[in-house]
C-alpha cells in the first residue's frame, strides 16, 4: 500500500469527480473561508494539469497565478473566474435558502 499525502488523495478525486470539485467549492464559497478556498483550488490545480497548464488554458500569467494560489493569495474575480473556466467550472449567484423558525 502506498502512502499519498492529503493533497494528493483530493488531487485524485477532484480530477475523478468534477461534481464534487464543484460542489466543494460551494459549501467553501457558503463558508467564507479564504484560506480553505485557497488550498482547495491548490489541489484542484495539480489536478487540472499544475500551474502551468491551468495558467495557460486559463490565459493567466503562471507567476501571477502561483501568487493568487498561495496561503497570503487573494485572488481577483477576473483571475478566480478564469481559473474556474479553465476547470470546466463557472462561480454562480442564487439565494439564500430559507430556514424555517419555529417560534
Amino acid at each position: 500500500m502506498k502512502d499519498r499525502s492529503h493533497d494528493e488523495s483530493m488531487e485524485e478525486i477532484f480530477r475523478k469527480d468534477p461534481d464534487l470539485a464543484a460542489a466543494t467549492l460551494d459549501a467553501i464559497l457558503a463558508e467564507g473561508d479564504q484560506g480553505e478556498l485557497l488550498v482547495t483550488l491548490r489541489q484542484m490545480t495539480k489536478a487540472f494539469g499544475g500551474v502551468p497548464a491551468v495558467a495557460r488554458s486559463a490565459e493567466l500569467n503562471p507567476t501571477q497565478l502561483y501568487r493568487t494560489l498561495s496561503e497570503s493569495g487573494n485572488p481577483e474575480l477576473r483571475s478566480l473566474s478564469a481559473l474556474l473556466r479553465s476547470m470546466g467550472l463557472r462561480l454562480s449567484v442564487r439565494p439564500l435558502e430559507e430556514t424555517t423558525s419555529q417560534t
